[in-house]
């Protein structure tokens, strides 16, 4: 069969060689990159995990007492905000393939800056409720699209070190939450506002002019890039696809990589056990990572400290982790391992929350203290591990956007879930809370290994289809278009 032309990949750049871009230095060009996006998609997503993480800082500074919560209302706001974040993350992925990422995510910074700042005046339950609902509906864009835009820029072995940048935000951010929090409580009374209230609205008034100025700074697509020359825009086309369909460096392997948005990719996904398995598997890492940044503050509250020592002591714990989160993803990358880092997180998360479950605060402050370090440990480095393995392994752009926003989007349910495993009646053990959240990082464990074993039999039964030339009158149209189902793509492990 003859081979049809592939004028339905991004650029006939997919077609050339190496050599073809030895003009193009490429160092300084991936450090033109990360300097270019990197900074700005870390300080939005810092921004972002601040705004939604905050209340946890706040309600140990009276918010539940001067909104006179009952019962479960606080939990019921922190849940509210996951349904709607998770709920809308697959389709905000699926539009911003088909818009302008510098005009789409800085707008929906903005929108969810002007919420933030709002919550800081609300008066009741049901403002709060209706607040907490919006800024999930609006933060849902900027993760999954931020995540989406890397893969675009990046190849497979450079993506998890720039992935694991801006995801440690996410642990600066719980420092800073901390440092802020204990800040700005000191202004209790200025204005006539309550401590609690400053902290909603300094911290979206930050978001506000941060997400105003990003209209100016946001990329656009590498293939419209501004910031690069033509050639270079090129070569990152060139660059990203090259490596997609060539990973068992075939000779008759396709260059390329099919960018056709079509719906197929989003059944694709649903029907695709892998991901699946790749979700359940984040789902172990985000949940934890949610009832650890909500109730960290009121954790080391409990273990007997005043408000403002408990928010300062939240602070080392985030730094570790940011440190190693970095460290671990560097490694990864020049390994090209994914599944035994992510395997040494999930262990560190077990040990950790063992040891919360085991130890009594009241008589152990200081081992319930030391096994928030280790949670951290595990939890941090295994977000962008676990998102940067599922979209290396997943070709088709489309197909890529869209699993990208199945993963997070379904896994981040579990903060919903987490909303309510921590109750006030289960201080200070949260033994419930504790054991629930272990449960769920098993869960997330033995998915991890499913994952690994479909990997392992898919790559070895493709080797011997080549070998038995099962596919020799495929096309290259016909080959790309399986996108990672293709005998040529193999999945990294």
């Amino acid at each position: 069969m003859e081979k049809a032309p592939l004028d339905y990949v991004e650029s006939p750049v997919s077609l050339k060689s190496l050599d073809t871009f030895s003009d193009i230095d490429r160092t300084k060009l991936r450090r033109k990159i990360d300097f270019r996006i990197l900074p700005l998609f870390t300080l939005l997503f810092l921004l972002s995990f601040l705004d939604r993480g905050n209340i946890g800082n706040a309600k140990i500074e009276g918010l539940a007492e001067d909104l006179n919560l009952q019962g479960n209302q606080y939990n019921l706001c922190l849940t509210i905000f996951f349904i709607f974040y998770a709920t809308m993350e697959i389709p905000s992925n699926a539009i911003l393939k088909r818009s302008r990422p510098d005009i789409f995510v800085p707008a929906t910074v903005t929108l969810f800056a002007v919420v933030m700042t709002l919550m800081g005046t609300v008066q009741n339950y049901a403002q709060l409720m209706a607040t907490r609902a919006l800024l999930g509906f609006f933060e849902a864009a900027l993760f999954p699209g931020i995540s989406y835009i890397l893969s675009m820029y990046y190849r497979k072995n450079e993506l998890l070190f720039r992935q694991a940048i801006f995801v440690s935000a996410a642990s600066i951010a719980g420092a800073f939450s901390g440092l802020l929090a204990a800040a700005i409580s000191n202004m209790d009374g200025v204005g006539g506002y309550a401590g609690w209230r400053w902290i909603f609205i300094l911290e979206g008034l930050l978001t506000f002019v941060c997400g105003v100025l990003s209209f100016w700074w946001f990329p656009k697509y590498p293939k419209d890039a501004s910031f690069l020359t033509e050639r270079e825009r090129e070569f990152v086309l060139w660059n990203v696809h090259h490596l997609t369909n060539q990973d068992k460096v075939h000779p008759d392997a396709p260059k390329g990589e099919d960018t056709s948005s079509d719906k197929r990719y989003f059944f694709a996904v649903l029907k695709d056990i892998n991901c699946w398995c790749q979700m359940f598997s984040y789902l172990g890492v985000a949940l934890p990572t949610y009832g650890i940044s909500l109730f960290l503050p009121t954790i080391v509250k409990n273990l007997g400290y005043t408000s403002v020592k408990s928010q300062l002591l939240t602070v080392p714990i985030y730094v570790v982790s940011c440190v190693w989160s970095i460290i671990q993803g560097y490694l990864s990358d020049r390994s090209w391992l994914r599944s035994p880092f992510l395997s040494f997180n999930y262990l560190c998360m077990i040990a950790g929350f063992i040891a919360c479950i085991c130890l009594d605060p009241r008589t152990n402050a200081h081992g319930i203290y030391a096994a928030m370090y280790i949670v951290g440990l595990g939890m941090y480095p295994a977000i962008p591990l676990s998102i940067v393995w599922n979209a290396n392994n997943l070709s088709g752009s489309y197909k890529r956007a869209i699993g990208i926003g199945f993963q997070i989007g379904l896994a981040n349910y579990g903060g919903a879930f987490v909303s309510n495993f921590y109750r006030n009646q289960d201080s200070p053990r949260f033994i419930l809370g504790h054991a629930l959240t272990l449960g769920f990082v098993c869960l997330g464990a033995a998915a991890m290994v499913i994952v690994v074993f479909n990997y392992v039999r898919t790559n070895r039964k493709d080797e011997l289809a080549l070998k038995d030339g099962e596919y020799e009158n495929y096309s290259d149209e016909e080959l790309l278009k399986m996108g990672d189902k293709s005998p040529y793509f193999s999945y990294r492990l």
